[in-house]
């Protein structure tokens, strides 16, 4: 079991003593919950697209990095993009493409 922060702890704590209430969310928000399952899950294409060696492993040490697959990673960026929603962050990894540290700003 990976050590807990002390953050983690305080929820353990709170709830070993009781001091947590589940609750159950607003018709609202689980309908939000269910489209957003919804949109992501339903995968009606197929794309192929060519990219760089480079690229592609920099693709996947930002998916390693993010804890994901990095073909999710990819449909991710491409989403958030198109729904006006991608915010760049900055990276602590090296480019393989250009050799240096990436600088990422958010808009």
């Amino acid at each position: 079991m990976k050590k807990i922060d002390a953050f983690e702890k305080d929820i353990l704590d709170a709830y070993e003593k009781g001091e947590l209430k589940t609750t159950a969310p607003s018709k609202a928000r689980l309908a939000k919950f269910k489209a957003s399952a919804t949109a992501t899950i339903l995968k009606e294409k197929r794309i192929n697209i060519r990219l760089s060696a480079p690229d592609l492993m920099d693709i996947q040490a930002r998916a390693l990095e993010e804890g994901m697959p990095y073909q999710t990673l990819i449909a991710s960026v491409l989403h958030k993009f198109v729904s006006g929603r991608l915010v760049e962050l900055s990276s602590s990894l090296t480019s393989r493409s250009s050799g240096t540290r990436q600088k990422r700003r958010a808009p």
